[in-house]
């Protein structure tokens, strides 16, 4: 291998060491979209964004186009938005609901299981030599759904969905199962550019809550006039932060192995939500008794936290926020938001969640731009020669991992570790250097037992 692609020579979990070329090289990010993007499950959609038959959504693995449809018989298919006569976007739309799918290059035609149903003028131009049969789109081989989140995997030897979720599903489910009617997306798709690596984004929100005093200093001061987040007055540690009443919640990192992570608080306060208030905060302690029953009191008293699930999907309650870092090359990502609320929420709630979603992490949003301004500046710095070879630092917290004896799963950790970092980066590394899954599932259970020194 390439020295400048031996990438475990890039990583060291055990120090907690980086060097910044991951979120540069161009020939690192082409073998990311095959070992990484290529072998990971990928969120597609949500099924209330495709409820009927031939209803489809286009979205993208990797940087793969994908056409996500709903079947005749309910069941859901992804295909590669990929003519198969010379490679054509085949749906420009975003989406919507059709009977088939017709090229706007030479006119083929496919159904909504992606056989090849009609080529103009095959008489005369094939001679009828043509087998339509063996020229159906590029099936996704793999689709599977979590409580109404459709992701896809293009490799037949990965583990099942709910094997590579492992722990993070216990906390994707405090995001998801609150109620029995489960969830629904509100509104359309926010998407924007981004000029970052995508792993700046996806390791932030499995990680680093060291940031949030600092990088939204004005944001918390804003929030604390919410008399639902009213602090006492004091400061935080630093002495200069004002101190939010989340900062005397039970807080942690979480590693689950796979790559994926959470960073979360805990509060005995079910309305004490970090973002919002009002109509919302009284939804969610209206509904606590029904979150409770369905999840236990641990996670129905989850009051805030962003999390990961490897490699591009992530979330954080409160704000009911579930974004896809789609990568665009190695400096730059496409967002994709989604706002996720409870399908059985009354309307005006729905209504205020959706407008407090924008207003706080929409591509305007008060906290992601300041989150986006670090990610950007970061990778213009990365520009540099030496600033390239200069190692980063991901230590806090390395020798205190431990597993919990109070029901709250993963290798965990205290609320600013990088315990999640290094298993996002470890993991990355597994998958960019291994050859097959049999071999990343070894890796990553040898590193998660060193860990906890089991």
């Amino acid at each position: 291998m390439d020295d400048r692609l031996n990438v475990r020579t890039m990583v060291d979990a055990k120090k907690g060491k980086i060097k910044p070329a991951i979120y540069t090289d161009p020939d690192i990010y082409q073998l990311e979209l095959e070992r990484v993007f290529a072998r990971s499950w990928l969120f597609l959609a949500h099924e209330s964004m495709i409820p009927k038959a031939g209803d489809f959504f286009t979205t993208y693995m990797g940087e793969d186009p994908i056409v996500v449809v709903r079947q005749k018989d309910g069941s859901i298919e992804a295909f590669l938005n990929q003519c198969r006569h010379r490679g054509m976007r085949l749906c420009h739309a975003d989406g919507g609901n059709t009977k088939a799918f017709t090229c706007a290059y030479h006119g083929w035609a496919y159904g909504l299981d992606g056989g090849l149903t009609s080529v103009p003028l095959e008489e005369q131009a094939y001679r009828n030599k043509l087998d339509k049969s063996r020229w159906g789109l590029t099936r996704v081989p793999r689709v599977s759904t979590y409580k109404g989140l459709v992701f896809g995997n293009w490799d037949n030897e990965a583990p099942d969905l709910e094997t590579y979720m492992g722990d993070i599903a216990w906390y994707l489910d405090g995001f998801l199962d609150r109620r029995d009617g489960g969830t629904e997306v509100l509104g359309g798709v926010h998407k924007w550019v981004i000029e970052c690596n995508w792993k700046f984004a996806a390791e932030q929100f499995c990680s680093d809550q060291y940031h949030a005093p600092y990088t939204h200093a004005s944001a918390i001061q804003v929030l604390q006039a919410s008399p639902a987040n009213k602090g006492d007055g004091k400061p935080l540690g630093d002495g200069q932060t004002p101190r939010p009443v989340w900062a005397d919640a039970l807080g942690g990192v979480q590693f689950g192995g796979n790559g994926h992570g959470s960073a979360f608080f805990f509060t005995e306060k079910p309305d004490a939500n970090v973002w919002v208030d009002g109509v919302v905060s009284a939804y969610f302690r209206d509904t606590y008794a029904e979150a409770e029953a369905r999840l236990g009191k641990v996670r129905a008293l989850r009051l805030a936290g962003h999390n990961t699930m490897f490699p591009t999907l992530s979330w954080l309650n409160g704000t009911q926020t579930l974004r896809v870092w789609h990568p665009r090359g190695p400096n730059q990502i496409e967002v994709w938001a989604f706002c996720i609320c409870d399908r059985d929420a009354p309307v005006e709630v729905k209504d205020a969640l959706i407008k407090s979603h924008a207003r706080a992490f929409g591509p305007a949003g008060f906290l992601e731009q300041d989150d986006s301004e670090n990610w950007v500046e970061v990778q213009k710095v990365l520009q540099g020669h030496m600033a390239r070879k200069t190692d980063f630092c991901v230590q806090m917290g390395l020798g205190f991992e431990e597993r919990r004896d109070d029901g709250i799963p993963g290798v965990t950790n205290y609320t600013f570790a990088e315990t999640a970092a290094r298993g996002f980066y470890q993991h990355w590394a597994d998958m960019m250097s291994a050859e097959s899954w049999e071999e990343i599932n070894a890796l990553s259970a040898a590193y998660q037992k060193e860990l906890v020194h089991e």
